[in-house]
């Protein structure tokens, strides 16, 4: 499977109405291409996860367009995924009932594609187990399974890996790169993490706070696989934090 359309945000503007007017986001442009990997980072407060939520269709109350493949794509569709900062699995169901979702695992195709699931974010042997007996990390990899059964074009990720140790923070995100690899589907992940921005993505969108705009786009074109302490690594870490140094927020609450 693989994107079949470049998704497009077009000067997105978002407000939170109370007593005082709170601008959030300001004239938002940016685009990716099919099967692209991009990362937002910026400071808390910039509205990284409310630009998700936009794109995803969950937040309607904004100005601008979202396209994908040139059509509006501004309600929830099959053909946006999204993961949350939690797993949000059924703990009445086994892992591949969570996967399966609304859909009978009589079902032959289903069953197969369940199968498939299983076998690309590696969890063979884990089918019949619950949510209460998988680690933080296998429970993300059964949520990013589910969202992938949808067959979508746009997989949105919101610091699904923020809760995790450091140990298997690194695993899920050598995991997600094996997903992508394997799937193709356009990945767009928020984080504070500036490591695992560029560790993970083609591009990096710095952005700044107050309100929330894209200050910068890093390209990240090292070559896959990356390795943390290689000279190109730790050059564009550095020129990502010289992005940020700016920033409202005080350097010592970024995840470095």
């Amino acid at each position: 499977m693989s994107g079949s359309g470049k998704l497009e945000l077009i000067a997105v503007d978002k407000s939170f109405r109370a007593e005082k007017q709170n601008h959030v986001l300001a004239d938002i442009h940016l685009s990716l291409s099919p099967g692209e990997f991009v990362t937002i980072i910026g400071p808390s407060g910039c509205g990284k996860s409310t630009l998700l939520k936009i794109i995803a269709g969950l937040d309607a109350d904004y100005e601008g367009a979202v396209l994908l493949g040139g059509v509006d794509a501004g309600k929830p569709s099959r053909d946006k995924g999204f993961i949350f900062q939690e797993h949000r699995l059924f703990p009445w169901l086994t892992v591949e009932r969570n996967i399966a979702a609304n859909q009978s695992l009589r079902n032959k195709e289903v069953r197969g594609q369940v199968d498939a699931m299983i076998k690309l974010v590696r969890l063979e042997g884990f089918e019949k187990a619950y949510p209460k007996e998988l680690s933080g990390g296998m429970s993300q990899r059964v949520a990013i399974a589910r969202a992938l059964m949808q067959s979508p074009q746009v997989l949105l990720l919101d610091e699904p890996f923020g809760a995790l140790d450091a140990f298997t923070r690194t695993h899920m995100q050598e995991a997600l790169l094996d997903i992508w690899r394997n799937n193709r589907a356009t990945m767009l992940l928020v984080t504070h993490d500036i490591d695992e921005a560029v560790f993970l993505s083609e591009r990096i969108v710095v952005m700044d706070a107050r309100p929330g705009r894209i200050k910068q786009i890093v390209r990240n074109d090292l070559p896959y696989p990356r390795t943390r302490h290689s000279p190109g690594f730790q050059e564009l870490r550095s020129q990502v934090m010289r992005a940020l140094e700016k920033q409202e927020e005080p350097e010592e609450n970024w995840v470095i």
